[in-house]
């Protein structure tokens, strides 16, 4: 879960960054994504690799073992490949979402009343 957690923050953190240098929301979350990739793909596989003997095990508690190791693979698989693409798209809708809120809030600023 920590790995899985590290990785958004850096796909996110470096599309903010793209973000503020002026890139568009959908371009900045491409990109934060891609450059991202091969680092994530790299960390989980090699966090899977590690559990391969867990996976393979044999003898006295092998049952016990297996289970722990396929839920854990389970899981990081799938959080990987769903954080690949599911990341990117939340932070486009929650950018977009953020950057209404703040026009409105600073047009609602400028608002002269007049008594």
């Amino acid at each position: 879960i920590g790995l899985l957690a590290k990785n958004a923050i850096l796909v996110v953190a470096y599309a903010l960054d793209r973000r503020k240098e002026g890139m568009e929301i959908i371009k900045a979350a491409i990109e934060g994504a891609t450059a991202r990739l091969r680092p994530i793909l790299m960390t989980s596989l090699a966090f899977i690799a590690g559990l391969l003997p867990l996976f393979f095990a044999s003898g006295v508690g092998a049952a016990g073992t297996r289970s722990l190791a396929t839920g854990a693979v389970g899981g990081m698989l799938i959080g990987t490949f769903l954080g690949i693409f599911v990341i990117p798209g939340l932070f486009i809708l929650f950018e977009s979402l953020q950057e209404k809120m703040r026009k409105k809030t600073k047009g609602d600023d400028m608002e002269i009343v007049e008594r």
